[in-house]
């Protein structure tokens, strides 16, 4: 028997389903809330392209510093030049997520001459913190088990979505067409750690699963299942807020329809 929704979960349910129904307005299809076939050939038909309600995007998760800014408009620029009509808006919304949840880090910063531990989602590519001391693969030991030789470096976590292990970094190379087993460092330029975050989320390199293994319609409980795509369920639940939050502010636009971005600083993230 289904375990009834919290109040908080029910919300979050609702906020999903209305995201989704403006969605389908703008591309004409049937508004009931459940983003299916339909209305990914509507989309498709269109040559729909993604940006963002800016307004939204800041009163659900701003103000923001430049580097925010940045982030959001080079992984939504990688998205749109994705030759996919697998794309939904779902899964745009959960790669946000995933990214505004991996990108977070914790700075350290005077306020009121007393320092103060602050967590800021820069929305650029970070190293894994210990760069794999402690992991399997930090001793230059794949995810099979196998050593593999100290001529080549290690392939901790690097990027919007941690990439890690040896394999992983080799089908990265042979999916993108760049050396990532000799330069790994190249995981963190934006443009290769988004296409890095969309092709192996798409196509489930990290884990196995992939977006379509849980996110169907673009509802908050496919949501929460989505997080084993990259960590278990590790999360989970924090993450699937942040992707109903993110579908709230996306926006569906044809080639036709000029595109604005946010490339201005509005303000600062964090009290001075």
């Amino acid at each position: 028997m289904a375990r009834a929704m919290t109040k908080e979960q029910q919300a979050l349910h609702n906020q999903a389903l209305s995201a989704t129904k403006r969605l389908q307005v703008q591309i004409g299809a049937s508004s009931d809330g459940f983003w299916g076939g339909g209305s990914q050939a509507a989309f498709s038909d269109q040559k729909g392209l993604f940006s963002f309600d800016w307004n939204k995007l800041k009163n659900h998760f701003g103000p923001f510093e430049q580097q925010q800014v940045d982030g959001f408009n080079t992984i939504i620029d990688a998205i749109n030049a994705y030759d996919s009509d697998e794309i939904t808006p779902a899964y745009v919304a959960y790669m946000l997520a995933t990214t505004w949840h991996e990108t977070g880090v914790f700075i350290k910063r005077l306020v009121n001459g007393k320092k103060r531990t602050f967590m800021v989602h820069t929305m650029q590519p970070v190293e894994e913190m210990g760069r794999g001391r402690g992991r399997k693969y930090g001793g230059r030991v794949d995810i099979d088990g196998s050593h593999y030789s100290n001529s080549l470096p290690i392939y901790f976590g690097r990027g919007y979505v941690q990439l890690t292990w040896l394999i992983n970094y080799l089908r990265m190379k042979l999916k993108l067409g760049i050396d990532f087993i000799n330069h790994p460092e190249l995981a963190l330029m934006p443009k290769n750690a988004a296409n890095i975050m969309i092709v192996g989320m798409l196509e489930g390199v990290f884990t196995g699963k992939s977006l379509k293994s849980f996110i169907h319609y673009g509802l908050y409980f496919e949501f929460i299942a989505a997080r084993r795509i990259i960590n278990g369920t590790d999360k989970d639940d924090m993450i699937a807020e942040y992707a109903v939050k993110f579908l709230d502010c996306l926006v569906i636009t044809s080639p036709k329809t000029t595109i604005k971005k946010d490339k201005e600083l509005s303000c600062n993230n964090l009290p001075q």
